[in-house]
């Protein structure tokens, strides 16, 4: 493979910009731009070693001082040679740099051209390279959490140990199958059955905990309901920490859906606050109140805002039989405590237990929100240290091998021939394969490093 470079840290003003090179040529091309001060040569540098010095271009003009770091095949994130130079962290000076290792030799890296390398070169496997995507975008502790696990080869371990049960069963069948006269045993359905129904609670697990897993790691689906002008939106405000949504006196100032992401201690919220929920004539606030419907029809999270310095009305109680529909967690918000109160507080718990009364407007009661929320969403709906597939083309891999092995017990127990077993079976190790890329197509794996950022 060629040698090539890319700035590994974000293009922005900062204290430090990090520019890698990897490949077989990595050293000698630093050799050419980077000049330690002494008597030290680049390319006899050991590896995890630096020296400090001064990158130069061609004509020998000093571009910036800088650190230059070696890391030596194998031992290194790509398996090749590395050479990182660490300048100042200026635009301009960076893209200087970069430009000086081009004209050196180098050629421009593609987007995640070094974890693929990794991968390429047996330092990680496709789970665990799709991980370090997942380090980098994790937004809350559950999402960093899986990564870690991930990347730590946790679900590469949890898959692999299904695909030597399937290996193994199809051994024992193919030689069974094709060495007729040969001394070997025949297959024993009952210990196959055995074997393919472990394998199949395996990956129904490993299923599971992506279903509930992926709402901590992507952010829950969350909207802020209620009838114009309970303070939606001045609670957005207070869970996002800043001013996102407009704030007025004036019912009905929110028309359309305003989405945000708020972090409340380890769980992400993916924040919708709505058009008002009421009757109205106004054509655009019937469009508004449609979505805001539509919304509370899809999301996991309602947070039903009502105003208890205000009597409750139809339209609030409306809200309130909404709250019992199966299948989504609620929080009952009374707002605007710093106010006079006209709602008896105790009856709102016969729709929803998880009642908390804060005035938004005055920034009081964000904490005792956030614990509640955190509460609702807790180890008993996803267990932290669990794995859980980096996403959908991974989750779409188990599901067809599963889709195999229940095919393979149907055929199994219906009696047919262990050749049509044997079919099913090996459709199913193909596809847990392709999930940890260890005979995934040079198709999917491009398609895998095409979602990284250059520089990874």
């Amino acid at each position: 493979m060629s040698t090539v470079c890319a700035v590994s840290t974000p293009l922005a003003v900062g204290g430090i910009s990090v520019i890698r090179i990897s490949g077989g040529d990595a050293l000698s091309i630093a050799g050419r731009v980077f000049f330690p001060f002494g008597e030290k040569k680049v390319e006899k540098m050991q590896g995890y070693t630096c020296a400090y010095g001064e990158v130069k271009d061609k004509e020998g003009r000093v571009a910036d001082d800088a650190i230059l770091t070696v890391f030596r095949a194998p031992h290194s994130y790509t398996g090749e040679d590395i050479a990182e130079i660490s300048c100042h962290g200026g635009i301009y000076v960076t893209k200087k740099i970069y430009r000086i290792i081009l004209e050196a030799g180098a050629e421009p890296a593609g987007a995640g051209e070094f974890t693929k390398r990794a991968f390429l070169n047996g330092k990680l496997s496709l789970t665990q390279a799709e991980a370090v995507a997942d380090t980098i975008s994790a937004e809350g502790e559950y999402a960093l959490s899986s990564a870690e696990l991930t990347k730590k080869g946790r679900l590469f371990k949890s898959i692999e140990a299904i695909s030597e049960s399937l290996v193994k069963s199809l051994g024992e069948l193919a030689a069974w199958v094709d060495y007729p006269d040969e001394d070997i045993p025949e297959v024993d359905e009952r210990e196959l059955m055995a074997s393919l129904k472990s394998s199949k609670a395996a990956l129904e697990k490993l299923l599971r905990d992506y279903d509930s897993g992926i709402v901590f790691k992507s952010g829950i689906d969350t909207v802020i309901a209620g009838k114009p002008n309970v303070g939606k939106s001045t609670l957005m405000n207070l869970l996002l920490g800043f001013e996102r949504s407009i704030v007025t006196d004036i019912a009905g100032t929110t028309r359309d859906v305003i989405e945000e992401t708020a972090r409340l201690g380890a769980v992400t919220l993916k924040l919708s606050d709505t058009a008002g929920i009421h009757r109205t004539d106004d054509t655009v606030e019937k469009l508004g109140v449609a979505l805001a419907l539509d919304r509370l029809e899809k999301c996991r999270l309602m947070i039903a805002v009502f105003d208890i310095s205000s009597p409750l009305d139809d339209e609030d109680r409306e809200l309130l039989e909404k709250l019992k529909e199966p299948g989504r967690k609620c929080i009952i918000v009374l707002n605007k405590t710093d106010k006079a109160q006209n709602v008896d507080k105790t009856g709102f718990e016969s729709y929803c237990k998880n009642v908390v009364a804060i005035s938004a407007a005055e920034g009081e009661g964000r904490e005792e929100l956030t614990d509640m929320i955190e509460g609702l969403f807790t180890p008993e709906d996803y267990d932290p240290d669990s794995t859980i597939f980096a996403n959908e083309r991974q989750k779409l891999c188990a599901e067809k091998a599963l889709g195999c092995i229940n095919e393979a017990i149907t055929a199994l127990g219906s009696g047919l021939t262990l050749d049509a077993v044997t079919v099913t079976i090996d459709r199913a190790a193909e596809h847990l394969f392709e999930l940890t890329g260890q005979r995934a197509a040079d198709a999917v794996v491009n398609e895998v490093f095409s979602k990284f950022c250059v520089g990874k």
